[in-house]
């Protein structure tokens, strides 16, 4: 029996969730995954049925990213956790960086993140990249796109999740502390559908403005109708 729980939060994420539950869909051969949570904040498409094909637990919860995330972990059996977004995807080595992470006593202590990438070849996506991992390496702001592994003692220790509809990635970095945040080798390759929409300037330069109103103190219900 495997010793991790991966929980993703998902609401309508049918189409995503097909390209990001395959690398997952093997836990059962790989003797590292013990379960994969679904914490679904009432998604009307097939997520639940896509769910039960994969083997993942699916559950529903109040809507709200940091609420789902609270969720799935609290029902979790898994003495270490992974939380993903339901548009990220991993690459296939990712279970020898986990098991490698897992293995290594100091690292009970810490929290492991994955390199970001985009589904998008791009230079601008590339160059995206680069900003990301000089964010998380420099502030110690990985984002919730680019994953959580954490143990549950660990997880616990510190509070968790807040339940608040955005930042919950930066809230729970910040208590983690950058010299607890160790990057992972295998890259997490999320959708640009935003970053398409909105462009890949004001997407960035969007963002940047929601973060700078979290640190100044606006509560994350108001900064959320910036998001988008």
């Amino acid at each position: 029996m495997g010793e991790l729980t991966i929980i993703i939060p998902t609401l309508n994420a049918a189409l995503h969730l097909r390209n990001s539950l395959p690398p997952l869909a093997a836990f059962d051969a790989l003797d590292l995954v013990q379960e994969v949570i679904l914490a679904d904040g009432g998604s009307e498409d097939a997520t639940a049925d896509i769910a039960e094909a994969s083997g993942a637990t699916h559950i529903k919860v109040s809507r709200g990213r940091g609420s789902q995330l609270a969720a799935g972990a609290a029902m979790a059996r898994g003495r270490w956790l992974l939380f993903l977004h339901a548009d990220t995807r991993l690459a296939e080595n990712w279970h020898e960086a986990v098991r490698d992470f897992i293995n290594t006593p100091e690292n009970a202590q810490r929290a492991g993140y994955f390199r970001f990438r985009l589904d998008d070849d791009g230079i601008r996506a590339l160059l995206m990249a680069k900003v990301v991992a000089l964010r998380a390496r420099v502030l110690g702001l990985p984002y919730g796109d680019q994953g959580l592994l954490i143990s549950s003692d660990h997880y616990r220790r510190i509070g968790g999740f807040r339940e608040i509809p955005l930042m919950e990635d930066v809230e729970i970095v910040r208590r983690i502390g950058r010299r607890n945040l160790i990057p992972l080798a295998p890259q997490a390759t999320t959708s640009a559908e935003r970053y398409r929409r909105d462009g890949y300037l004001m997407r960035p330069v969007r963002n940047l403005c929601c973060l700078f109103l979290y640190f100044v103190g606006m509560p994350p219900r108001y900064i959320v109708r910036l998001y988008g």
